[in-house]
Protein backbone atom coordinates (compact mmCIF):
# COMPACT_ATOMS: atom_id res chain seq x y z
CA UNK A 1 0.00 0.00 0.00
CA UNK A 2 1.05 3.55 -0.80
CA UNK A 3 -0.44 6.05 1.65
CA UNK A 4 -3.08 5.08 4.17
CA UNK A 5 -0.96 6.11 7.16
CA UNK A 6 -2.09 6.47 10.78
CA UNK A 7 -5.57 7.99 10.97
CA UNK A 8 -6.33 7.55 7.26
CA UNK A 9 -10.00 6.79 6.65
CA UNK A 10 -9.78 5.43 3.12
CA UNK A 11 -6.45 3.66 3.67
CA UNK A 12 -7.94 1.65 6.52
CA UNK A 13 -10.94 0.75 4.34
CA UNK A 14 -8.65 -0.49 1.56
CA UNK A 15 -6.49 -2.53 3.96
CA UNK A 16 -9.45 -4.30 5.54
CA UNK A 17 -11.52 -4.77 2.40
CA UNK A 18 -8.65 -6.15 0.32
CA UNK A 19 -8.11 -8.94 2.83
CA UNK A 20 -11.75 -9.69 3.58
CA UNK A 21 -12.06 -12.73 1.30
CA UNK A 22 -8.72 -14.25 2.26
CA UNK A 23 -7.18 -14.09 -1.20
CA UNK A 24 -5.04 -11.01 -0.58
CA UNK A 25 -2.50 -10.25 2.14
CA UNK A 26 -1.10 -6.82 2.92
CA UNK A 27 2.63 -7.50 3.32
CA UNK A 28 4.42 -4.21 2.58
CA UNK A 29 3.88 -0.51 2.38
CA UNK A 30 5.09 3.05 2.22
CA UNK A 31 2.27 4.45 4.30
CA UNK A 32 3.45 8.03 4.75
CA UNK A 33 6.02 10.53 3.53
CA UNK A 34 7.23 10.42 7.13
CA UNK A 35 9.28 7.28 7.83
CA UNK A 36 8.22 7.38 11.48
CA UNK A 37 4.52 7.45 10.59
CA UNK A 38 5.02 4.74 8.01
CA UNK A 39 6.69 2.52 10.61
CA UNK A 40 3.90 3.32 13.08
CA UNK A 41 1.29 2.14 10.59
CA UNK A 42 3.34 -0.96 9.86
CA UNK A 43 3.33 -1.81 13.57
CA UNK A 44 -0.44 -1.31 13.73
CA UNK A 45 -0.78 -3.81 10.87
CA UNK A 46 1.73 -6.24 12.42
CA UNK A 47 3.92 -6.14 9.31
CA UNK A 48 7.54 -7.22 9.07
CA UNK A 49 9.42 -3.94 9.71
CA UNK A 50 11.84 -4.84 6.92
CA UNK A 51 8.95 -4.39 4.48
CA UNK A 52 7.74 -1.06 5.79
CA UNK A 53 9.33 1.73 3.78
CA UNK A 54 9.89 5.46 4.03
CA UNK A 55 9.08 6.19 0.40
CA UNK A 56 7.58 4.69 -2.72
CA UNK A 57 10.98 4.69 -4.41
CA UNK A 58 12.52 2.70 -1.56
CA UNK A 59 9.65 0.22 -1.62
CA UNK A 60 9.97 -0.43 -5.34
CA UNK A 61 13.74 -0.78 -5.19
CA UNK A 62 13.75 -3.19 -2.26
CA UNK A 63 10.76 -5.23 -3.39
CA UNK A 64 12.40 -5.81 -6.77
CA UNK A 65 15.42 -7.29 -4.99
CA UNK A 66 13.24 -10.05 -3.53
CA UNK A 67 12.68 -13.34 -5.36
CA UNK A 68 9.73 -12.97 -7.69
CA UNK A 69 7.53 -15.31 -5.66
CA UNK A 70 8.13 -13.24 -2.49
CA UNK A 71 7.73 -9.67 -3.74
CA UNK A 72 4.40 -7.88 -3.89
CA UNK A 73 2.05 -8.65 -6.78
CA UNK A 74 0.21 -5.36 -6.71
CA UNK A 75 0.05 -2.08 -4.82
CA UNK A 76 -2.89 0.01 -3.68
CA UNK A 77 -2.59 3.79 -3.95
CA UNK A 78 -4.51 5.43 -1.09
CA UNK A 79 -3.01 8.91 -1.12
CA UNK A 80 -4.43 12.38 -1.84
CA UNK A 81 -5.18 12.91 -5.53
CA UNK A 82 -2.00 14.76 -6.50
CA UNK A 83 0.11 11.68 -5.72
CA UNK A 84 -1.95 9.15 -7.70
CA UNK A 85 -0.29 9.67 -11.07
CA UNK A 86 3.40 9.63 -10.05
CA UNK A 87 2.81 6.57 -7.85
CA UNK A 88 0.87 4.65 -10.52
CA UNK A 89 3.42 5.50 -13.19
CA UNK A 90 6.35 4.33 -11.04
CA UNK A 91 4.62 1.08 -10.03
CA UNK A 92 3.53 0.19 -13.57
CA UNK A 93 7.00 0.91 -14.96
CA UNK A 94 8.43 -1.38 -12.27
CA UNK A 95 6.08 -4.17 -13.43
CA UNK A 96 3.54 -4.14 -10.59
CA UNK A 97 -0.24 -4.30 -10.94
CA UNK A 98 -2.03 -1.26 -9.49
CA UNK A 99 -5.24 -0.53 -7.62
CA UNK A 100 -5.81 3.23 -7.38
CA UNK A 101 -8.29 5.29 -5.42
CA UNK A 102 -10.41 7.80 -7.36
CA UNK A 103 -10.36 10.29 -8.99
CA UNK A 104 -7.57 8.70 -10.99
CA UNK A 105 -5.23 11.69 -11.32
CA UNK A 106 -4.92 15.37 -10.47
CA UNK A 107 -5.71 16.58 -13.99
CA UNK A 108 -6.67 15.48 -17.48
CA UNK A 109 -3.14 15.59 -18.90
CA UNK A 110 -1.98 13.10 -16.27
CA UNK A 111 -5.00 10.90 -16.98
CA UNK A 112 -4.21 10.76 -20.69
CA UNK A 113 -0.58 9.91 -19.96
CA UNK A 114 -1.58 7.17 -17.53
CA UNK A 115 -4.11 5.71 -19.96
CA UNK A 116 -1.40 5.46 -22.63
CA UNK A 117 0.96 3.81 -20.16
CA UNK A 118 -1.60 1.22 -19.03
CA UNK A 119 -2.50 0.39 -22.63
CA UNK A 120 1.19 -0.13 -23.40
CA UNK A 121 1.37 -2.79 -20.67
CA UNK A 122 -1.48 -5.19 -21.48
CA UNK A 123 -0.25 -7.85 -19.04
CA UNK A 124 -0.63 -5.52 -16.07
CA UNK A 125 -3.92 -4.87 -14.27
CA UNK A 126 -4.92 -1.33 -13.41
CA UNK A 127 -8.09 -0.96 -11.34
CA UNK A 128 -9.85 2.11 -9.97
CA UNK A 129 -11.89 1.86 -6.79
CA UNK A 130 -15.29 3.21 -7.73
CA UNK A 131 -16.46 1.00 -4.92
CA UNK A 132 -20.19 1.55 -5.33
CA UNK A 133 -20.12 -0.65 -8.42
CA UNK A 134 -19.25 -3.51 -6.07
CA UNK A 135 -22.66 -3.63 -4.40
CA UNK A 136 -24.77 -6.65 -5.41
CA UNK A 137 -27.92 -4.58 -5.96
CA UNK A 138 -26.05 -2.15 -8.20
CA UNK A 139 -24.93 -5.10 -10.31
CA UNK A 140 -28.49 -6.39 -10.34
CA UNK A 141 -29.78 -3.02 -11.54
CA UNK A 142 -27.18 -2.98 -14.33
CA UNK A 143 -28.02 -6.49 -15.49
CA UNK A 144 -31.78 -5.91 -15.37
CA UNK A 145 -31.30 -2.71 -17.36
CA UNK A 146 -29.32 -4.71 -19.93
CA UNK A 147 -32.19 -7.18 -20.06
CA UNK A 148 -34.55 -4.28 -20.96
CA UNK A 149 -36.45 -4.63 -17.69
CA UNK A 150 -37.06 -0.86 -17.87
CA UNK A 151 -37.48 -0.69 -21.62
CA UNK A 152 -35.76 2.34 -23.10
CA UNK A 153 -34.14 4.51 -20.43
CA UNK A 154 -35.62 8.02 -20.48
CA UNK A 155 -34.32 9.89 -17.44
CA UNK A 156 -31.80 9.53 -14.61
CA UNK A 157 -31.70 11.37 -11.29
CA UNK A 158 -28.60 10.77 -9.17
CA UNK A 159 -27.84 12.55 -5.92
CA UNK A 160 -24.83 12.41 -3.63
CA UNK A 161 -25.45 14.72 -0.66
CA UNK A 162 -23.13 14.90 2.34
CA UNK A 163 -23.10 17.44 5.16
CA UNK A 164 -19.64 17.07 6.67
CA UNK A 165 -18.24 20.30 5.15
CA UNK A 166 -21.09 22.54 6.33
CA UNK A 167 -18.50 24.20 8.58
CA UNK A 168 -14.96 25.25 7.57
CA UNK A 169 -13.35 22.32 9.35
CA UNK A 170 -10.31 22.55 7.06
CA UNK A 171 -9.36 25.58 9.16
CA UNK A 172 -9.78 23.60 12.37
CA UNK A 173 -7.23 20.86 11.72
CA UNK A 174 -9.24 18.27 9.76
CA UNK A 175 -6.69 16.63 7.45
CA UNK A 176 -9.42 15.02 5.34
CA UNK A 177 -10.98 18.43 4.72
CA UNK A 178 -7.65 20.20 4.23
CA UNK A 179 -6.50 18.24 1.20
CA UNK A 180 -9.97 17.86 -0.31
CA UNK A 181 -10.44 21.65 -0.37
CA UNK A 182 -6.93 22.38 -1.68
CA UNK A 183 -6.68 22.69 -5.50
CA UNK A 184 -3.00 21.70 -5.41
CA UNK A 185 -3.85 18.34 -3.87
CA UNK A 186 -7.46 17.70 -4.92
CA UNK A 187 -7.49 19.12 -8.45
CA UNK A 188 -9.92 21.43 -10.24
CA UNK A 189 -13.10 20.32 -8.48
CA UNK A 190 -14.12 19.88 -4.86
CA UNK A 191 -17.37 18.06 -4.21
CA UNK A 192 -17.79 17.27 -7.92
CA UNK A 193 -14.33 15.71 -8.02
CA UNK A 194 -14.64 13.87 -4.72
CA UNK A 195 -18.19 12.50 -4.88
CA UNK A 196 -19.64 13.77 -8.17
CA UNK A 197 -17.30 11.40 -10.02
CA UNK A 198 -18.83 8.50 -8.08
CA UNK A 199 -22.32 9.60 -9.09
CA UNK A 200 -21.38 9.95 -12.77
CA UNK A 201 -19.63 6.58 -12.76
CA UNK A 202 -22.62 4.89 -11.10
CA UNK A 203 -25.00 6.28 -13.75
CA UNK A 204 -22.91 5.04 -16.65
CA UNK A 205 -22.23 1.68 -14.98
CA UNK A 206 -25.88 0.84 -14.37
CA UNK A 207 -27.39 2.26 -17.56
CA UNK A 208 -24.54 1.31 -19.94
CA UNK A 209 -25.16 4.75 -21.47
CA UNK A 210 -22.68 7.58 -21.95
CA UNK A 211 -23.08 11.20 -20.88
CA UNK A 212 -22.59 13.25 -24.05
CA UNK A 213 -23.39 16.76 -22.86
CA UNK A 214 -23.77 18.58 -19.55
CA UNK A 215 -24.56 21.95 -18.05
CA UNK A 216 -23.11 22.59 -14.59
CA UNK A 217 -23.57 25.13 -11.82
CA UNK A 218 -20.92 24.92 -9.08
CA UNK A 219 -20.42 27.02 -6.00
CA UNK A 220 -18.44 27.40 -2.80
CA UNK A 221 -21.06 28.01 -0.12
CA UNK A 222 -18.56 28.37 2.71
CA UNK A 223 -16.72 31.70 2.36
CA UNK A 224 -13.05 31.38 1.48
CA UNK A 225 -13.21 27.93 -0.08
CA UNK A 226 -11.24 27.67 -3.31
CA UNK A 227 -13.15 24.65 -4.64
CA UNK A 228 -16.84 23.88 -5.01
CA UNK A 229 -18.62 22.35 -2.05
CA UNK A 230 -21.98 22.17 -3.84
CA UNK A 231 -23.01 21.60 -7.44
CA UNK A 232 -25.74 20.62 -9.88
CA UNK A 233 -25.51 19.23 -13.42
CA UNK A 234 -28.04 18.72 -16.17
CA UNK A 235 -27.11 15.68 -18.28
CA UNK A 236 -27.82 14.38 -21.77
CA UNK A 237 -27.09 10.80 -22.80
CA UNK A 238 -26.19 9.06 -26.03
CA UNK A 239 -29.65 7.47 -26.35
CA UNK A 240 -31.50 10.80 -26.00
CA UNK A 241 -32.23 10.42 -22.28
CA UNK A 242 -31.82 13.34 -19.89
CA UNK A 243 -30.69 13.48 -16.31
CA UNK A 244 -29.83 15.46 -13.21
CA UNK A 245 -26.73 14.99 -11.04
CA UNK A 246 -26.39 16.68 -7.65
CA UNK A 247 -23.23 16.53 -5.52
CA UNK A 248 -23.02 18.48 -2.29
CA UNK A 249 -20.92 18.39 0.86
CA UNK A 250 -22.79 21.20 2.61
CA UNK A 251 -26.17 19.41 2.67
CA UNK A 252 -26.72 19.77 6.41
CA UNK A 253 -27.97 16.61 8.07
CA UNK A 254 -27.01 14.31 5.21
CA UNK A 255 -24.53 11.52 5.91
CA UNK A 256 -23.48 9.59 2.79
CA UNK A 257 -26.68 9.82 0.82
CA UNK A 258 -25.80 8.47 -2.61
CA UNK A 259 -29.08 7.54 -4.33
CA UNK A 260 -30.16 6.95 -7.89
CA UNK A 261 -33.43 6.67 -9.84
CA UNK A 262 -33.41 5.37 -13.40
CA UNK A 263 -36.65 5.93 -15.29
CA UNK A 264 -37.61 3.84 -18.31
CA UNK A 265 -40.67 3.16 -20.41
CA UNK A 266 -41.85 0.38 -18.07
CA UNK A 267 -41.06 1.90 -14.67
CA UNK A 268 -38.03 2.92 -12.65
CA UNK A 269 -35.29 1.56 -10.40
CA UNK A 270 -34.43 3.14 -7.07
CA UNK A 271 -31.29 2.33 -5.07
CA UNK A 272 -29.90 4.07 -2.01
CA UNK A 273 -26.39 3.48 -0.70
CA UNK A 274 -27.41 3.90 2.94
CA UNK A 275 -29.88 0.99 2.54
CA UNK A 276 -27.93 -1.03 -0.04
CA UNK A 277 -29.57 -4.41 0.54
CA UNK A 278 -32.60 -3.59 -1.61
CA UNK A 279 -33.39 -2.45 -5.14
CA UNK A 280 -36.91 -1.22 -5.86
CA UNK A 281 -38.60 -1.50 -9.23
CA UNK A 282 -41.62 0.80 -9.44
CA UNK A 283 -43.87 -0.15 -12.35
CA UNK A 284 -46.07 2.21 -14.36
CA UNK A 285 -49.20 0.92 -12.60
CA UNK A 286 -47.82 1.87 -9.19
CA UNK A 287 -46.86 -1.65 -8.11
CA UNK A 288 -43.47 -1.93 -6.44
CA UNK A 289 -41.21 -4.99 -6.57
CA UNK A 290 -38.40 -5.04 -4.03
CA UNK A 291 -35.38 -7.18 -4.81
CA UNK A 292 -33.36 -8.17 -1.75
CA UNK A 293 -29.72 -9.20 -1.70
CA UNK A 294 -29.10 -12.87 -0.99
CA UNK A 295 -32.54 -14.16 -1.96
CA UNK A 296 -33.01 -17.12 -4.28
CA UNK A 297 -34.17 -15.03 -7.23
CA UNK A 298 -30.90 -13.10 -7.52
CA UNK A 299 -28.75 -15.85 -9.16
CA UNK A 300 -31.40 -16.30 -11.85
CA UNK A 301 -31.44 -12.58 -12.58
CA UNK A 302 -27.77 -11.66 -12.27
CA UNK A 303 -24.72 -13.88 -11.90
CA UNK A 304 -22.64 -10.81 -11.03
CA UNK A 305 -24.95 -9.83 -8.18
CA UNK A 306 -24.88 -13.38 -6.85
CA UNK A 307 -21.08 -13.51 -7.04
CA UNK A 308 -20.86 -10.26 -5.07
CA UNK A 309 -22.98 -11.72 -2.26
CA UNK A 310 -21.27 -13.34 0.72
CA UNK A 311 -23.87 -13.77 3.47
CA UNK A 312 -27.39 -15.22 3.50
CA UNK A 313 -30.24 -12.71 3.28
CA UNK A 314 -31.00 -10.88 6.50
CA UNK A 315 -27.30 -10.63 7.42
CA UNK A 316 -26.43 -7.13 6.17
CA UNK A 317 -23.53 -6.50 3.82
CA UNK A 318 -22.28 -3.05 2.95
CA UNK A 319 -19.40 -0.68 2.33
CA UNK A 320 -16.48 -2.98 3.14
CA UNK A 321 -17.96 -5.80 1.10
CA UNK A 322 -18.45 -3.56 -1.95
CA UNK A 323 -14.76 -2.63 -1.82
CA UNK A 324 -13.88 -6.28 -1.22
CA UNK A 325 -15.75 -7.37 -4.34
CA UNK A 326 -13.54 -5.13 -6.46
CA UNK A 327 -10.42 -6.46 -4.74
CA UNK A 328 -11.51 -10.06 -5.19
CA UNK A 329 -12.14 -9.52 -8.89
CA UNK A 330 -8.77 -7.80 -9.30
CA UNK A 331 -6.95 -10.55 -7.41
CA UNK A 332 -8.57 -13.31 -9.45
CA UNK A 333 -7.75 -11.47 -12.67
CA UNK A 334 -4.11 -11.14 -11.61
CA UNK A 335 -3.99 -14.86 -10.73
CA UNK A 336 -5.40 -15.77 -14.13
CA UNK A 337 -2.90 -13.53 -15.92
CA UNK A 338 0.00 -15.02 -13.95
CA UNK A 339 -1.18 -18.49 -14.92
CA UNK A 340 -1.45 -17.52 -18.59
CA UNK A 341 -5.24 -17.91 -18.53
CA UNK A 342 -8.08 -15.64 -19.60
CA UNK A 343 -9.91 -14.16 -16.58
CA UNK A 344 -13.62 -14.91 -16.28
CA UNK A 345 -16.09 -12.14 -17.23
CA UNK A 346 -17.27 -12.04 -13.60
CA UNK A 347 -13.76 -11.26 -12.38
CA UNK A 348 -13.15 -8.64 -15.08
CA UNK A 349 -16.02 -6.64 -13.60
CA UNK A 350 -14.08 -3.77 -12.01
CA UNK A 351 -13.42 -0.14 -13.02
CA UNK A 352 -10.37 0.32 -15.25
CA UNK A 353 -8.14 3.11 -16.50
CA UNK A 354 -10.83 3.94 -19.07
CA UNK A 355 -13.34 4.55 -16.27
CA UNK A 356 -10.73 6.72 -14.61
CA UNK A 357 -10.36 8.66 -17.83
CA UNK A 358 -14.13 9.18 -17.97
CA UNK A 359 -14.02 10.54 -14.43
CA UNK A 360 -11.31 13.06 -15.24
CA UNK A 361 -13.12 14.12 -18.42
CA UNK A 362 -16.26 14.58 -16.32
CA UNK A 363 -14.42 16.88 -13.91
CA UNK A 364 -12.87 18.87 -16.76
CA UNK A 365 -16.22 19.25 -18.54
CA UNK A 366 -18.11 20.20 -15.37
CA UNK A 367 -15.58 22.88 -14.45
CA UNK A 368 -15.52 24.26 -18.00
CA UNK A 369 -19.33 24.30 -18.20
CA UNK A 370 -19.55 26.19 -14.91
CA UNK A 371 -16.91 28.67 -16.06
CA UNK A 372 -18.68 29.37 -19.34
CA UNK A 373 -22.20 29.00 -17.88
CA UNK A 374 -23.41 26.91 -20.80
CA UNK A 375 -23.92 23.37 -22.10
CA UNK A 376 -20.65 21.65 -23.03
CA UNK A 377 -20.47 18.62 -25.35
CA UNK A 378 -18.65 15.64 -23.91
CA UNK A 379 -18.05 13.59 -27.03
CA UNK A 380 -15.18 11.47 -25.72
Amino acid sequence: MIGGGPGSFIGDIHAKAAQLDGGVSLVAGAFSSSREKSMERGRQLCLNPNRVYGSLEEMIERELRLPIDERIDFATIATPNHLHYPAARALLNAGFHVVCDKPMTLNLAEARSLQRLVRSKPKLVFALTHNYTGYPMVKLARDLARQKHLGKILKVVVQYPQGWLIEPIEKKGSKQAQWRTDPKRAGKAGSMGDIGTHAANLVEYITCLRITELCADLGAVIPGRKLDDDGNCLLRFNNGARGVLIASQIAAGELNGLRIRIYGEKGHFYWRQETPETLDFCACDGCITTYRRGTDAIPRLSAAAAAATRLPFGHPEGFYEAFATLYRNVAETIRARKAGKEPSPIHLDFPTVDDGMRGMEFIETVVESNRRQRWIAWNK
